[in-house]
């Protein structure tokens, strides 16, 4: 390639050299003494023994390889030649010969020769200024040259870079042209297993649509015999239908005639329909005040039953007893030594036997509830005095007993076995519940500690400084009221758990030798409850006290010392009075020292007249208490022992007239709430259903 480039290269310089040779051969020469130069001022020029590549020859050499002409050049500005550059000898300056025939000519010459003359001068004056330009242009033309031959080397150095680049790119495209061959090799072998493929798949194609025509021609078939089968039950159809509606022609003259006479009778419907509502208001009217008069026999029918089941109800409590006294033994914990102390009679479930010192007591009571005993078996003699507070009674249930035998789990129980108070509770909700839409209850709670022979309000901000007092209405009446005492009105259990809480947190307990948490104060939650028969305007007001006793040990056993031993001696007071009570109540003693104590004088309405009370007496199997277990069941035998007289309850009519503060304010309440049932799920009172006459009316109309 190189070896072309300069031959080509070489020949381009021959026929510029020619070219150039052929235009100065063809010029006239400049007069002698003037280095060579020509009368256009050119001179040939001196070119070096690598001249072959010129300016033209170099231009066409780089047009021919690269493809494209070289970058003209900036022509550089004409500067005046210094000796340096002048490559010939120095031109002679004009004679002064010359000059002076230019300036003065012969006038006798003619005018062609004097501008002929004039024309040599003026050659003659130019000539030096043109030698000296082209020695210049020569010395010009000679860099140019040289710069030239540099120009193709460094074009060379290029043209040979870009041949090897060229052998590199196609020693590149060789490698892609191998890879492509392989590429296409493996090309045509997935061509030829896809044709494979196709030919399979147009083969399945072909069966599928063979089996798909085979399958449409005898879905055609098919179809077309159940169109012909339908067409033909059409036809059928078609014919019976036809057949109809030609019987159906002399019954349609006859409805028309029909329809013919009662439009005639429409005329007169106004006065049938007037005479028609005059007989419905009489039939009306009379079938009101039937309706009115059977309303009334059934509320005093009402009023017999309910009257009725209350008594029946409180002759079932009487015949129990209005006290009644239960026992129940806790289960021994590990560690304790319980053998031989408390045994049970097998035929009578009411006989407990105690063993002390050698000696066997043997105590008679309602019933007693072994070690194995739910809490749901004692609460199944509770229930009947919960019934009777609904009905306006006044109830009282307490535990007795030492501290340590059970009593607060047997009152309280756990959030898995709930005692005594909340399935009192639960039930007390259920049987309100129960007697809606008729009657409409409200319940109120209260609860407070006797501490110290001390009244405190649980539910007030500060318990320990409001100190209560009892006190007796004015009126007469000869009921007991605390004045002051916190009442919250309730509609659920879980409201009155809340209340429970806060009770809780304010109680005063303490520790003792028998117990780590021994409560130390009486307390109570009272829960009242009054009721009004919307049929019949009667009233009912109830109350249950849920008693929870402190420990009724002895100061020895107890331990305890300064504060705690003047609290021990204040509960023991008031159970000695408690029990004061109730053995003058045993003897029907005209005198009840119900005032000895707090406690009792609190109590007072639920221990006399026509109450129902029931005591838990909570007893020990230990060894070690033998001796408060003794004191607890001779208590209880004391307490079982008592009736209370059958005085009768107060009529809810005449105790409107004189009521209690505590009536005052419960029927207040009641009046100004509106008239809805209690509980989520109750309705109101329906009207009665009109008499048939009347149903039958509206339905004819």
């Amino acid at each position: 390639m190189i070896i072309w480039v300069r031959r080509v290269a070489a020949g381009e310089m021959e026929k510029v050299r020619a070219r150039r040779t052929t235009a100065l051969s063809d010029r006239t020469c400049p007069p002698p003494g003037y280095c060579g130069v020509t009368d256009t001022g050119c001179v040939p020029r001196r070119r070096s023994p690598s001249a072959g590549t010129g300016a033209a020859g170099s231009e066409t050499v780089s047009s021919r390889i690269r493809g494209s002409r070289r970058p003209r050049r900036t022509k550089a500005p004409r500067r005046t030649p210094r000796a340096e550059d002048r490559t010939g000898p120095t031109p002679r300056r004009t004679s002064p010969r010359l000059e002076r025939d230019f300036r003065t000519a012969t006038p006798g010459t003619s005018r062609a020769a004097k501008r002929r003359r004039r024309r040599r001068c003026r050659l003659a004056l130019r000539m030096p200024r043109v030698c000296r330009e082209v020695i210049v242009r020569c010395a010009h033309q000679t860099a140019e040259g040289a710069e030239s031959d540099d120009w193709l080397r460094v074009q060379n150095a290029l043209l040979q870079e870009q041949v090897c680049a060229q052998r590199r790119m196609l020693r590149e495209l060789e490698t892609q042209l191998q890879r492509s061959q392989r590429t296409c090799a493996q090309l045509r072998t997935q061509v030829a297993l896809y044709d494979g493929e196709m030919a399979r798949a147009r083969r399945q194609l072909d069966a599928e649509l063979l089996s798909l025509k085979e399958e449409k021609e005898r879905v055609v078939r098919e179809a077309f015999v159940r169109a012909e089968s339908q067409m033909k039950a059409v036809h059928d159809n078609l014919a019976g239908v036809r057949s109809k509606l030609a019987g159906l022609h002399p019954a349609l003259r006859t409805l028309t005639a029909d329809y013919n006479t009662l439009k005639k009778q429409v005329h007169h419907f106004p006065a049938m329909l007037r005479n028609a509502i005059d007989d419905a208001k009489r039939e009306i009217c009379r079938a009101i005040g039937d309706v009115s008069a059977t309303n009334q026999k059934l509320v005093d029918k009402y009023k017999r039953e309910m009257n009725l089941r209350k008594k029946i109800h409180n002759q079932l409590v009487q015949l129990k007893g209005n006290i009644r006294v239960l026992c129940r033994v806790r289960p021994v914990a590990g560690g304790e030594e319980a053998e031989g102390v408390l045994t049970f009679d097998p035929d009578d479930d009411g006989v407990l036997h105690l063993s002390d010192k050698g000696k066997v007591t043997t105590f008679d009571l309602d019933k007693v509830f072994g070690p194995e005993a739910t809490q749901e078996e004692g609460f199944s003699e509770v229930e009947a005095l919960v019934t009777s507070c609904v009905d306006g009674f006044h109830v009282c249930i307490f535990a007795y007993g030492q501290t340590g035998s059970g009593k607060t789990y047997t009152m309280e129980g756990a959030a898995s076995d709930p005692g005594l108070n909340q399935r009192a509770l639960r039930l007390l909700f259920s049987r309100v519940a129960d007697k809606s839409p008729e009657w409409e209850f409200h319940i109120c709670v209260s609860m407070l500690e006797i501490y110290n022979e001390t009244l405190r309000d649980l539910l007030g901000d500060q318990p320990a400084a409001d100190k209560l007092d009892i006190k007796m209405n004015p009126d007469g009446s000869g009921q007991l009221y605390v004045p002051g005492l916190t009442r919250v009105a309730v509609r659920t259990v879980d409201d009155v758990n809340q209340v429970l809480e806060a009770g809780r947190a304010s109680r005063a307990t303490a520790c003792t030798d028998l117990n780590e948490r021994s409560s130390r104060s009486h307390a109570l939650l009272v829960v009242s409850v009054a009721g009004l028969n919307g049929t019949t305007g009667s009233r009912t007001q109830g109350k249950l006290n849920l008693v929870d006793l402190a420990g009724s040990e002895r100061v020895g056993r107890s331990g305890a010392e300064g504060g705690r031993l003047r609290e021990a001696r204040h509960i023991n007071k008031s159970l000695s009075a408690l029990g004061d009570v109730m053995d003058a109540l045993r003897r029907k003693r005209p005198h009840v020292p119900f005032r000895n104590s707090r406690l009792t004088f609190l109590l007072q309405d639920s221990l006399q007249g026509d109450s129902k009370t029931l005591m838990m007496v909570q007893v020990s199997p230990v060894a070690a208490d033998a001796g408060e277990s003794l004191c607890s069941l001779k208590f209880a035998q004391r307490v079982r022992s008592v009736e209370l007289n059958a005085s009768k309850r107060p009529d809810s009519r005449s105790a409107s007239s004189s009521p209690t503060p505590q009536s005052l304010e419960v029927a207040s309440l009641v009046s100004r709430r509106p008239r809805a049932p209690f509980g989520p799920n109750s309705k109101r009172l329906e009207k009665p259903p009109p008499p048939p006459s009347l149903r039958l009316f509206f339905l004819w109309l």
